[in-house]
């Protein structure tokens, strides 16, 4: 069959490779000049499928309104009269229920843990490089209320047979030798051996090349105006360079993804939610990391990405705004300078901001829609990167009309009644 893909994203692309794999005549539409120029371009680098969680979680409200007026806040809501926020947030708010966290935590791990089994499965295979660890991933807690409070995680990773340990200061200097300067302001962490971590850019551009060598036509610098429609089926997609028809539409496009489907009367829940992030390179080893370590009280994400720092995290409510305010990257200097201090030149750090397509239960959107040949990817959120490459083999699969190895049938659009 022909398959178009919409966007060239890591979850983009990824589809593409696995359908490529599997016969299909691909071909992948972008604005941008080539592959992982938005939200996959300066993400915090980490893989990590134990360490999916939805952010709608018991006790969020309370925490949100201490976080807003903290100095170093993890969480800035610009103030908006716009219809679609407040009714992506009210959904959120939902979502912040014991009984619906634990539900949209197992599901997000199931896809998680699989993704990373396709990751290495596909990097056996091929060999691909990107700059890639495989040295796991360390939450690190600051109080004792913090350490006090993973309760219901360790419930959800002991169910779904997720590795995990729980570490005293000593353990987490063990793990991250570089925090050997700050232990007293540790109380404890906890690490998840079977994370990695990686360049999500590099990797996306690299699985591209081996795409194109499997058939993949790539229409770069090229505008998705629009989708053509006879009755419940897409006929083609209206494009800048004129339209494209084919058999089968997958619609890849992240924050964009509802924007375009909005004609289409399919509501998918996907809102933008900016994160921001520095990448330093590293001028000391010793105070390094060795791999990612999640500052709790910040929730920041510090990752080693080969001789280079990445700093990412913060989430900010202020629709599909660009800006990159000095003030977001002094919260990013401020937590890997207290952790890591002088590990990294901060006179040459980049700053970026990225738009990371949201669901209100943290869960993306994979599958099928009320148009029998249109598909969705998207509503990745933070997790993108740790879930492209089983989100790309399901997807392969449902189109295929396979079995896919995982459960998917809580992974669609159904669940929000969107179509």
């Amino acid at each position: 069959m022909k398959v178009t893909i919409l966007g060239a994203g890591v979850i983009g692309v990824t589809s593409a490779y696995y359908l490529a794999k599997a016969g299909h005549q691909v071909t992948v539409v972008d604005r941008q000049p080539g592959p992982a120029l938005e939200t996959s371009f300066a993400n915090a680098g980490e893989i990590s499928p134990g360490y999916s969680s939805p952010w709608a979680a018991p006790g969020i409200p309370q925490k949100a309104v201490k976080w807003v007026f903290m100095k170093y806040a993890p969480l800035i809501i610009q103030p908006m009269l716009d219809a679609d926020t407040w009714r992506w947030v009210i959904a959120m708010l939902g979502n912040c229920t014991s009984a619906r966290y634990a539900t949209n935590k197992s599901r997000m791990v199931r896809l998680a843990e699989y993704s990373r089994d396709c990751l290495i499965a596909l990097r056996d295979e091929t060999g691909i490089q990107y700059d890639g660890r495989a040295q796991g991933t360390l939450q690190l807690f600051r109080t004792q209320k913090q350490l006090d409070g993973i309760g219901k995680d360790v419930d959800v990773l002991k169910s779904d047979g997720v590795p995990f340990e729980v570490l005293d200061p000593a353990g987490c200097v063990g793990a991250e030798p570089g925090l050997a300067h700050v232990r007293d302001k540790i109380v404890g962490g906890l690490r998840l051996p079977h994370d990695e971590t990686g360049d999500c850019f590099k990797f996306t551009n690299e699985l591209a090349r081996r795409a194109e060598a499997l058939g993949v036509v790539f229409c770069y610098g090229v505008d998705i105006l629009g989708l053509r429609t006879e009755g419940k089926r897409v006929v083609a997609v209206e494009t800048s360079a004129g339209e494209l028809a084919s058999d089968v539409f997958v619609a890849a496009m992240g924050s964009f993804t509802p924007r375009l489907l909005k004609p289409l009367d399919l509501r998918v829940p996907v809102y933008p939610v900016k994160g921001y992030s520095i990448t330093v390179p590293i001028v000391d080893e010793t105070r390094a990391p060795v791999s990612t370590v999640m500052d709790e009280t910040y929730k920041i994400a510090i990752t080693r990405l080969g001789d280079r720092i990445r700093v990412g995290g913060m989430a900010e409510i202020a629709g599909f705004n660009r800006d990159l305010p000095p003030s977001r990257k002094a919260t990013l200097v401020y937590s890997v300078e207290d952790l890591f201090g002088g590990a990294g030149d901060q006179s040459k750090a980049s700053f970026w901001c990225g738009l990371r397509p949201m669901t209100p239960d943290g869960t993306p959107v994979i599958g099928a829609t009320g148009y029998g040949n249109l598909y969705l990817n998207t509503g990745h959120g933070t997790l993108g990167w740790t879930m492209a490459c089983g989100s790309g083999r399901l997807l392969a699969d449902l189109i295929d009309g396979r079995t896919p190895d995982i459960r998917s049938d809580d992974l669609g659009l159904a669940r929000y009644d969107g179509r």
